[in-house]
């Protein structure tokens, strides 16, 4: 009884000194707008919920551009409008441009995590090495690779539909293992170096969603000893086998450069031959290389999945961008990047889709490097500043008033070119992040996008599937998966693939028989 007595007195006092804290804090500072939370643990449990990016857009309404929140105790802040976010991660992005702790998440990747470090050296050297080697005009060295995995993604569409979200994720990994390790078309999903990576991607994105360890709302936690802290064990035993993997993968590549053999470009590639030059050691290569698979397998794998659903939802626009297709390649060839200046609406459709369903809602969440005041409110040194991106895509002062249609003509001028930039927004959405922080791989992602997009549109036409009455079974416009963690991704739903017009489906088989032959020669000479 003096026991239980003891404990509530202990949890009392602790509750009285945060309600004073709290109380003080708020009467001496103005903080924005925000939902009230529970005692102790703020507004914590309120994001730790599937989807929370609807929370967040029901907040927008409610509280305006900037939303305050409380989560344990530590601040965070919403930002909703294009404004807010310009002001604040764009314009002062020297204040804005850190990352939370992740506990977990770091442990996993020793710190070598470039989407998750903090600004600093070890940054810099990444972001600078990143900045370069997947800079405009080299995205120019990728496009055959990227061009025979279009070939092979359509073919594997057209001959299977039923499997059409397998395929999908195969491409994607597989375009992202041979940028990064110069490695053959994966042909099989059931890949060993697809799972592996795949693994990885998916323990590592778990450990960042909020709610998803108690500690990242209760940091005194991770000072336990190490023998009572089983996260930290396992997060320690993952950074290892991370870590040996990604090493030797990015020394078979060195060793190779350092011979002097031939290789096809690829990012690490590019790393080992200007190590010197970037100071960065063996471990930050491998790391980089491997921290910016997993950003590129994920949003390319999940745009294209929203492709797919929007063109069965809006036959009107895939049946637009075909007639494009028609005028600029013909039925004779395939497209190719020569044709990248002359489909404006098949880029149009790419920024549409990143606008219409972002794959990252929440993007990645800066944190602040010291005070800071805005439009009067306060925002103290470490507050977490989410930028509200699945708000700002449908936001009508941005994109006009039918936010919720996807029109991928919003993208284009009178003259039907694409615009320089939709008020001032360089590719027309926020996908890609913000200020220091913006991806380094947007260019090769765009690309990527592209050549797919136009790969299949010109091979096939894409349906829902017909019920027994013959009606077609339509997904409805606004579903998403249910658990994809910090991911916004469509349900999975049948499709049809109908060759566009005789003999595109011949077109298709001879070009990815090409590609397999191709692919066969690198693996008989040991690349």
């Amino acid at each position: 009884m003096t026991s239980m007595t003891s404990i509530l007195s202990i949890l009392l006092c602790i509750l009285t000194l945060y309600l004073f804290r709290t109380i003080r804090r708020n009467i001496s500072v103005r903080y924005p707008p925000g939902p009230w939370g529970l005692p102790l643990l703020g507004n914590a449990l309120q994001l730790s919920i599937v989807k929370p990016w609807h929370t967040l857009a029901k907040w927008k309404k409610t509280y305006g551009p900037i939303v305050y929140l409380n989560m344990a105790g530590q601040p965070m802040v919403i930002l909703n409008t294009k404004k807010t976010v310009e002001d604040l991660l764009d314009r002062r992005a020297a204040k804005y441009s850190g990352r939370p702790q992740f506990i977990v998440a770091n442990v996993m990747t020793g710190g070598f995590n470039i989407v998750m470090q903090p600004i600093g050296e070890r940054w810099r050297k990444m972001h600078r090495a990143s900045d370069l080697i997947l800079s405009l005009k080299n995205t120019v060295n990728y496009y055959a690779m990227q061009r025979n995995e279009a070939v092979f993604s359509a073919h594997s569409l057209l001959s299977d539909p039923a499997d059409w979200r397998s395929h999908i994720e195969r491409t994607s990994s597989s375009i992202a293992l041979c940028l990064m390790y110069d490695l053959p078309l994966i042909e099989s999903s059931q890949d060993p170096s697809i799972h592996w990576m795949n693994h990885y991607v998916h323990e590592v994105v778990t450990a960042m969603k909020p709610g998803a360890h108690l500690l990242e709302m209760l940091p005194f936690l991770q000072h336990l000893p190490r023998s009572l802290s089983k996260w930290r064990r396992d997060a320690e035993k993952s950074y290892e086998g991370y870590t040996t993997y990604f090493e030797e993968r990015f020394r078979n590549v060195k060793k190779l450069a350092e011979r002097g053999q031939e290789q096809r470009p690829s990012f690490c590639v590019a790393l080992a031959e200007n190590q010197a030059n970037s100071k960065m050691s063996d471990r930050e290569c491998s790391w980089l290389a491997g921290a910016l698979y997993g950003a590129a397998h994920e949003t390319t794998a999940t745009s294209m999945m929203w492709f797919i659903f929007s063109m069965v939802l809006f036959p009107h626009v895939q049946a637009r961008a075909q007639e494009e297709l028609d005028k600029v390649v013909g039925r004779s060839r395939l497209p190719s990047f020569a044709d990248l200046k002359h489909l404006p609406y098949i880029h149009a459709v790419v920024k549409e889709v990143l606008r219409w369903r972002t794959p990252l809602p929440m993007g990645v969440p800066h944190v602040t490097g010291e005070d800071d005041y805005y439009d009067g409110y306060y925002i103290p040194k470490g507050t977490i500043c989410v930028a509200n991106v699945g708000s700002l895509h449908y936001d009508p002062d941005i994109y006009g008033p039918d936010v919720a249609k996807f029109r991928p003509e919003r993208h284009l001028d009178e003259a039907g070119q694409l615009k320089d930039g939709l008020l001032g927004l360089s590719e027309g959405h926020y996908s890609y992040g913000f200020g220091q922080r913006i991806c380094s791989g947007r260019h090769f992602a765009n690309n990527s996008l592209f050549i797919a997009m136009a790969t299949i549109l010109w091979t096939m036409r894409l349906e829902s599937v017909k019920d027994s009455d013959g009606k077609m079974v339509v997904p409805d416009v606004n579903a998403e998966e249910e658990y994809s963690g910090l991911l916004s991704r469509p349900p999975l739903f049948a499709i049809t693939a109908i060759p566009r017009f005789q003999d595109a489906d011949t077109f298709i088989q001879e070009a990815r028989d090409e590609v397999i032959e191709e692919n066969l020669a690198r693996l008989d000479s040991g690349h």
